[in-house]
């Protein structure tokens, strides 16, 4: 349903958006739409999960108005088969890969676990799914083990990025790849211990956002992302921001 708001001296739309977030995104989605809501009165219902999934259900018709993918890739096909509002396509986050266990001191700050062997399994998202699983399956190959370690059955994957999490923290898998946003946390110490994967070992993890159905609400939100406000958001969870991402934004609710 929509109503009206009044906002100053004029009137607006106050209404709901529907938007599908990659897992990865999961925690600053949250603070961001909170900031977005207290400021615009509007709401923003969020869904997670997969951005390869997410991309099959909105080529089949899934009712979102905005789509905050894990890569590149998928936007871009939305965009070639006309699935979203023309120009709307940008960069909002460039992800980093960590590798993760709850084991303080496991990782020993250099990676070298993954070549000595201490372990059963090791967690990673589906690489056909999840871009942040693809980073992780170009590490492992990177470093020699993906097929080593495949083929002795040893590789676990969650169908996306919040699902691994789960994996590593309740102890089912003692370490697993994840986002850096996943484990940090803005003036919080990350708990257990991690490897910052060199960026040299995988494809940049570069994330877009589309506007999919062209509502005031989901295109105000869209907006309010590329502002400051957001910017130093995004930046708190251990993303990097496009230059362009802390200039002043206008947040625009009716037509």
């Amino acid at each position: 349903m929509v109503g009206v708001i009044l906002l100053g001296h004029g009137a607006a739309w106050a209404g709901v958006a529907k938007i599908a977030v990659a897992s990865n995104f999961q925690a600053p989605a949250k603070q961001l739409v909170a900031a977005f809501e207290q400021e615009t009165g509007d709401r923003i219902k969020l869904s997670f999960g997969s951005t390869g999934l997410f991309y099959a259900q909105i080529r089949h018709g899934a009712p979102f108005d905005a789509f905050f993918a894990a890569d590149v890739e998928r936007p871009r096909r939305l965009e070639q088969d006309g699935a979203i509002v023309p120009g709307s396509r940008f960069t909002y986050a460039e992800g980093k890969l960590v590798l993760w266990s709850t084991k303080p001191d496991y990782m020993l700050g250099n990676g070298n676990v993954l070549r000595e062997g201490g372990y059963e399994h090791i967690a990673l998202a589906n690489p056909k799914l999840a871009p942040y699983g693809l980073a992780a399956q170009q590490t492992l190959r990177k470093l020699g083990l993906w097929e080593t370690l495949q083929r002795g059955d040893r590789l676990v994957m969650g169908q996306n990025i919040g699902q691994t999490h789960q994996l590593i923290a309740s102890g089912s898998v003692s370490l697993g790849f994840m986002a850096l946003s996943q484990i940090q946390r803005p003036g919080q110490a990350v708990q257990g211990s991690y490897w910052p994967v060199p960026s040299t070992f995988y494809e940049p993890i570069v994330q877009q956002a589309v506007l999919i159905q062209d509502i005031p609400v989901a295109r105000a939100f869209l907006e309010f992302i590329r502002g400051p406000r957001a910017g130093q958001i995004i930046q708190s969870y251990g993303y990097e921001v496009p230059a362009g991402i802390n200039k002043p934004h206008r947040v625009v609710v009716a037509e």
